[in-house]
């Protein structure tokens, strides 16, 4: 018999970097094939979401791939935290389909496309019903535009979301007040969105951290790889919205 837990998840939708079908600087061949995941920017190379967490964390274990219905996302892994009882699915979205990824994430961030998956007979929520919501990737809303139905959501209890894309503040601020979500972190300026990044900003969340030390945490681990000055890192991560 299936039962229900109270754990948290986190859920992490991650655009594969794709030098044909997004507005990118080109990368290297291998590393911009938004069909190869395996050796993939964002999700298989050193410090992509899949790799990053399963061979440097020591705070998440990896668990195993999990199927999926969407034919859009070509691998979905699973992660539990070491000590807590949180959950950390990761989606790996087809390049080519980075809107698709995009309107996910923000149908998500409103509490929509509830989903749930069975790991050794817990139920895990996802979609519009995990805990915390990040979006990884070249911002597409620099190229395209969205057109999603909102639904009100003044009775339920704002979704934290994370957005790790360049200048993700300026130009995800519009629909995410739409989705009526809590942006935890997100960005000012151009940044390569990898996974240390979010490794420690959901650290402290899962400490149930304030905005502004699981900003400070991420500008430090920022720093920490891309050895950009800490005054540097502190100003390309915020956190809420412009006044």
């Amino acid at each position: 018999m299936k039962t229900t837990c109270q754990t948290k998840t986190i859920h992490v939708f991650v655009a594969l970097c794709d030098n044909q079908f997004q507005g990118i600087v080109p990368v290297p061949t291998k590393l911009g094939n938004g069909k190869d995941p395996k050796n993939n920017l964002y999700w298989g190379a050193i410090y992509g979401v899949k790799s990053y967490f399963k061979r440097k964390s020591k705070d998440w274990v990896f668990k195993g791939v999990i199927p999926t219905r969407n034919n859009v996302i070509i691998e979905r892994v699973l992660f539990k935290h070491a000590k807590k009882d949180i959950f950390l699915v990761a989606d790996a979205y087809d390049g080519q389909y980075i809107k698709k990824c995009t309107e996910d994430f923000l149908r998500a961030s409103n509490h929509q496309n509830s989903e749930a998956i069975t790991f050794q007979n817990k139920q895990i929520n996802i979609g519009g019903k995990a805990n915390l919501l990040a979006y990884i990737g070249h911002d597409g809303l620099m190229d395209f535009n969205v057109d999603i139905s909102y639904q009100k959501t003044s009775n339920l209890s704002k979704k934290d979301i994370i957005v790790l894309a360049c200048f993700s503040q300026d130009y995800f601020s519009d629909e995410i007040k739409k989705a009526n979500a809590n942006p935890i972190l997100w960005t000012t300026n151009l940044m390569a969105p990898e996974a240390y990044t979010l490794e420690a900003a959901i650290n402290n969340w899962s400490e149930n951290k304030p905005a502004s030390i699981i900003k400070e945490s991420a500008a430090k681990a920022y720093h920490a790889y891309q050895k950009c000055g800490m005054k540097g890192a502190r100003n390309l991560f915020t956190y809420g919205f412009k006044n």
